[in-house]
């Protein structure tokens, strides 16, 4: 049976890739990174290798991310870990609070990120280097998604390196796809600029849900929600 947290941590990564400000830039990012444009030939392809080195690059600080949660937190005592429960989804719901715009939290509104400035001659070692940067960083429009993700891991030690690859598919498969389709996704992306607008409002009210659950220890309604969806399909 997958946890259902497992579920929820992969969710997270797709949500932090179609973010508002996040979305719209990626196909120009990933060109970027190539150091080539749509016109040139083998851009495609270029833009697809570049992609998965950016993808491994924030997929490997995730699952480091993930193994030092497991070793430190897996050991301490169930009180503590009902606690961390209890202060996970303390941090989650307050999070939710802000994507909703209820509440301000000065330190996600500004960048917190490595600066990569160096590029080198080989593109894909740039490109995994600007990943592992991407993941250490956080930036105002993913933040609140992945420091809920973590506080999550941080509530489930045991599934910490789990949780936190979960959330690197699901934000790594969508860079992949848009780096091997750019020019229908950048078509796709400018057509979507009215549905992300309600986007912060529906996330928001997911992690405020999602939060609660994680403070009362509910989350055994995600997975009797999750688990005859999968056993039926």
């Amino acid at each position: 049976m997958v946890e259902a947290t497992v579920i929820v941590a992969f969710i997270a990564g797709i949500v932090s890739f179609v973010s508002p400000c996040v979305l719209p830039l990626i196909p120009g990012f990933l060109a970027y990174l190539s150091g080539t444009s749509a016109g040139q030939e083998g851009a495609r392809l270029k833009v697809f290798l570049n992609s998965v080195a950016f993808v491994l690059g924030f997929s490997v600080i995730f699952a480091l991310l993930g193994v030092l949660l497991n070793t430190v937190l897996e050991r301490v005592s169930y009180s503590v870990q009902t606690w961390l429960s209890r202060l996970g989804g303390v941090i989650i719901i307050l999070f939710a609070l802000y994507i909703l715009g209820l509440i301000k939290i000065s330190f996600l509104e500004r960048e917190h990120k490595l600066k990569v400035t160096k590029k080198f001659s080989i593109t894909y070692v740039t490109s995994f280097v600007f990943g592992a940067a991407f993941a250490v960083g956080w930036t105002p429009c993913v933040s609140a998604i992945l420091g809920s993700v973590l506080a999550l891991a941080a509530t489930k030690p045991a599934l910490g390196f789990i949780l936190l690859i979960s959330y690197a598919l699901g934000l790594g498969i969508p860079f992949l796809i848009v780096g091997l389709f750019t020019t229908q996704a950048t078509k796709l992306i400018s057509k979507s600029a009215t549905v992300l607008k309600y986007f912060n409002i529906v996330v928001g009210i997911l992690l405020l849900i999602l939060g609660i659950l994680v403070f009362t220890n509910k989350l055994n309604v995600v997975a009797n929600f999750f688990v005859p969806f999968f056993l039926l399909n």
